[in-house]
């Protein structure tokens, strides 16, 4: 099984992070790479962000259609996933809905702990979007930057662990989700520390792609996710066109 995760950023040691993150739970006989765009925002934070990393999202996976059995965007805010669902057959997952359904089938409701404020809104159009938000308890921000996540001298950790015990004694959850690519590290320790289960996007989602895989599921090519019309783009979107 062939397996590529694909960073919207452009910070090359979230990427390696991810990559580790998504071996350590990855079977033996899985090929798992994790790759970033050359251009783009250091970080994801807000949709602006969001939006300026969508080309170098989607060239990836045009210029990987049918060299992998299934990609996984490495965003919990699931940037671009239709839109990178349109270019291939091959299943697309994004991290932040992976969490969601695993977390549904532990626990009868679980919160989200995510970076900033500003990242919350946009999760929680997805948990409605996906038609589990009456599964959430509550989508809370620790109000860590996404690259402090990768600073030893931050005090992410602390927040984190201190935002999941408010939500276990407030939000009546029975697990947590882990609202940040950059928080994959950390999640068995606090799964440990809590006495919950604490999900990591990045490893649910690749466990989820090769059980996909296994199955010999593919995207469906009809409706929505059918392959874009030929057209020809523009400007600095030329070399982009169908």
């Amino acid at each position: 099984m062939r397996i590529l995760l694909i960073n919207p950023n452009t910070t090359e040691s979230m990427t390696a992070a991810i990559e580790a993150a998504a071996k350590r739970v990855a079977s033996p006989e899985s090929m798992v790479r994790a790759c970033n765009p050359a251009d783009g925002p250091v970080s994801i934070e807000g949709y602006v962000d969001e939006a300026f990393s969508l080309p170098g999202l989607l060239r990836i996976i045009r210029q990987n259609d049918g060299q992998w059995d299934a990609f996984v965007i490495a965003c919990f805010d699931d940037t671009g996933l239709d839109a990178a669902r349109c270019l291939t057959a091959a299943p697309v997952l994004g991290i932040g809905e992976a969490a969601f359904h695993v977390a549904s089938m532990l626990s009868n409701r679980f919160s989200v702990i995510t970076t900033l404020s500003r990242s919350v809104a946009a999760i929680e159009h997805n948990l409605a979007r996906y038609g589990l938000a009456a599964r959430c308890g509550r989508v809370r921000a620790s109000e860590i930057a996404v690259l402090d996540l990768e600073d030893p001298r931050s005090e992410a950790r602390a927040s984190i662990t201190a935002e999941i015990r408010r939500a276990l004694d407030e939000d009546r959850v029975e697990a947590i989700v882990l609202g940040c690519a950059g928080m994959a590290p950390l999640a068995a320790a606090l799964s440990a520390e809590v006495g919950v289960p604490v999900i990591d996007g990045v490893a649910a989602a690749t466990k989820l792609a090769e059980s996909l895989i296994a199955l010999g599921l593919q995207t469906a090519k009809t409706g929505p996710y059918a392959r874009p019309v030929a057209k020809i783009y523009k400007g600095q979107c030329q070399a982009d066109s169908f």
